[in-house]
């Protein structure tokens, strides 16, 4: 699959998410298009997620859906552990929606199988999809921050092009830096009441 990694208006779709555990039984789940040219808002969209469920994999697919994109080059997820240990299947998303993706962290982690343990009935589940969506790799950005990196349908050199393109500063690439801040203020906003899918 040929990315065009230096076309103009390249599109990432980056996800993120915002919840309070102790207030909330739902999250609020974004997603936010944006082109390669000029750092562009070309849509978004949102649904919610359940706390501590095991709904994130098709969270993130019905959020695609209902965007009704055909132009989206690259998806962008701000971790795979998302809404209190709700685990998004990577290799699940990237099959079905046959588009590149990276998932990103910004810290190192020695397993969480005893969070999962300790937490949830299911754990067994829970760790099997965590564990398939396999190893991190540590990529160093242009801007010098450290980042960990679960990569399906591109190469490491495609993907240090597309990180290094998308990061201004810091170690969040901007897809995922707007799109935690439209879930965070959605949060905080009469949407985080209801249960609707799109906005």
């Amino acid at each position: 699959m040929s990315l065009r990694l230096h076309k103009k208006g390249l599109r990432v779709l980056g996800f993120a998410e915002s919840f309070v555990k102790e207030t909330s039984s739902r999250s609020v789940f974004t997603g936010v298009v944006m082109r390669g040219d000029q750092f562009l808002i070309d849509g978004f969209g949102m649904t919610t997620l359940t706390v501590g469920g095991m709904d994130a994999t098709e969270g993130v697919l019905r959020l695609f859906k209902q965007l009704n994109r055909t132009d989206i080059n690259i998806l962008m997820m701000n971790g795979c552990i998302i809404s209190w240990y709700n685990v998004i299947d990577l290799e699940e998303v990237f099959t079905t929606l046959e588009i590149p993706l990276v998932c990103i962290t910004y810290e190192e982690s020695e397993g969480l199988e005893k969070y999962f343990k300790d937490n949830f009935e299911d754990w067994e589940k829970r760790i099997e999809i965590y564990k398939k969506n396999g190893p991190r790799d540590e990529i160093k950005l242009h801007t010098e921050h450290l980042i960990y990196t679960r990569v399906y349908g591109m190469e490491p050199k495609e993907t240090q092009i597309i990180l290094d393109r998308f990061t201004l500063q810091g170690a969040v690439p901007e897809p995922l830096r707007v799109a935690r801040l439209l879930a965070r203020a959605l949060l905080k906003s009469e949407f985080s009441e209801f249960t609707v899918t799109t906005i």
